[in-house]
């Protein structure tokens, strides 16, 4: 099965993708993405993985709903849409956003996952570490998803991969001039407020960290945060990358997870 679906929960319809066959994996992107981030990874992971990836709400091409966003709104889409691909277990990889909800959804819903891949994540926030996340969220409600790409892009990117790809720079900026607003704010405030740091040690599955040597948000003092608390857990800081790996380095990602992901199915604990 392959191409652009739609599938509705509720008050929402998700754009969605399968590709590939082999063992399933669901992808989940970052806040002001779509289904695409996904693609450089997908590509080179589809002849041995059942791919899905899809649109979070308010993002892409699923339905911009408008008010406020929970970590549980996300989590329970995520599993419909496994439920839709007739996976009653699977791998999963969060990046950034989709990270936390792959957190969250390891915390509730364990018995669903095979093995767990955490890109780009934040974990146990420091006090200054949430005070410049909360001043990032205050700046884009009171600007636009636009100036939050400008201010954030070399946040995200390193320069030199800006100037070798000025492409890929247009074509990012494209698609966050089309972003919500009110949709990107409400997702952001998600990221921006939900930390379950005090509670990894309550996940049990094989668990994959991987995060960029110079991403500051979600930084390598994070990533060994989360591998100390996770039993068993793999870690890997990718040298000279900032946060969108999965843009600037999808050859890496895809070669760390698709190793990781291949070790088989066992459960610690």
């Amino acid at each position: 099965m392959t191409g652009t679906q739609a599938h509705t929960i509720g008050e929402v319809t998700l754009n969605y993708r399968i590709e590939g066959e082999g063992e399933p994996l669901v992808c989940i992107h970052g806040v002001g993405s779509y289904l695409e981030a996904w693609s450089g990874v997908v590509e080179r992971l589809k002849d041995r993985f059942t791919v899905l990836t899809f649109d979070l709400r308010g993002h892409g091409q699923s339905s911009r709903v408008k008010g406020r966003y929970e970590i549980d709104d996300f989590v329970n889409e995520t599993l419909a849409l496994a439920d839709r691909a007739g996976f009653s277990t699977f791998n999963l990889a969060g990046f950034s956003l989709g990270g936390l909800i792959a957190q969250r959804l390891a915390l509730t819903h364990l018995q669903r996952l095979r093995r767990l891949a955490l890109l780009s994540t934040v974990a146990g926030r420091t006090p200054a570490e949430r005070e410049r996340v909360l001043d990032r969220l205050a700046a884009l409600r009171s600007g636009t998803p636009t100036d939050h790409h400008n201010a954030s892009l070399s946040r995200w990117l390193t320069e030199e991969f800006q100037e070798n790809n000025p492409e890929v720079i247009q074509r990012l900026r494209a698609r966050d001039a089309e972003n919500d607003p009110d949709c990107y704010a409400a997702a952001y405030r998600v990221l921006a407020e939900t930390d379950f740091g005090g509670f990894l040690d309550q996940i049990r599955c094989p668990t994959l960290i991987v995060t960029g040597e110079d991403d500051v948000g979600s930084n390598p003092r994070m990533a060994r945060y989360m591998h100390e608390r996770i039993q068993g857990s793999e870690l890997r800081i990718l040298p000279g990358l900032r946060h969108s790996i999965l843009i600037e380095a999808p050859e890496v990602v895809a070669g760390l997870m698709g190793e990781f992901l291949s070790q088989g199915e066992t459960v610690d604990g």
